[in-house]
């Protein structure tokens, strides 16, 4: 029989030893997913921290007048809302940070602490922080959990030691991001440095946010690449 002149002889090897760490686009949509859901994408970057940004300049430029600066706000949160519903995009970012500005700002004025604006969401560190804390401590680590539910395969992760530890050491990473929030922020909230509080709650924002998120990614993405070639060398061809 003549060979085909055509056909490289080395092709079918090749396919058979390529590398099985390798990630194709679909074997990576359950890390990026989860990491897209934490973050909200870019919109998630802005619904939240526009509002912040307009309240820390009104408060500065109107001389710590608080009751025009949380107004400036909430009509910035207002414009962002109409701009995503306009182009018919999802309200869900918008809506809960809204939904967050609006209960500061109403605490806020109703105590007439310009802190105040801050407490609402200092809270909300100390119990997403202390969420992941306390599923870490009982072997149920948050971002197990997410990523049983996100590959649709539950809870099979808590048979595995290695996804365990996997997963409890990224959990950690959003531990330390949530309260390293409230370390440094509470010393500024008590001495009620408004206008160093609202550049550091930005600035400890998404920013820490996206590296927490790209963290996690740089954790998990080995251990799940792992799992996917031992169970691809287990299936049939």
């Amino acid at each position: 029989m003549t060979a085909d002149p055509t056909r490289d002889p080395g092709a079918g090897a090749d396919r058979e030893e390529e590398p099985v760490g390798l990630e194709t686009a679909p074997e990576v949509r359950a890390e990026a997913l989860l990491l897209e859901r934490a973050i909200g994408g870019w919109r998630g970057v802005i619904d939240s921290g526009v509002p912040t940004a307009v309240f820390v300049v009104a408060y500065v430029v109107t001389g710590s007048q608080l009751r025009p600066s949380l107004i400036a706000a909430l009509v910035a949160g207002a414009l962002i809302a109409l701009w995503r519903l306009v182009r018919r995009e999802s309200l869900l970012q918008i809506g809960a940070g809204f939904v967050g500005l609006a209960i500061s700002a109403w605490f806020s004025a109703r105590t007439d602490n310009a802190s105040n604006v801050y407490l609402p969401g200092m809270l909300t560190n100390l119990g997403y922080g202390s969420a992941f804390l306390l599923s870490i401590l009982v072997r149920w680590p948050l971002i197990g959990v997410a990523m049983g539910v996100l590959t649709g395969e539950g809870t099979s992760w808590r048979h595995d030691p290695a996804l365990r530890r996997a997963y409890a050491a990224a959990s950690w990473i959003w531990v330390a991001l949530f309260y390293s929030r409230l370390i440094v922020q509470t010393p500024m909230y008590l001495a009620g440095w408004v206008e160093v509080q609202g550049i550091v709650k930005i600035v400890m924002g998404y920013p820490l946010f996206l590296a927490a998120a790209y963290f996690t990614y740089r954790v998990l993405a080995p251990i799940l690449a792992q799992k996917r070639a031992e169970r691809a060398r287990r299936e049939p061809t």
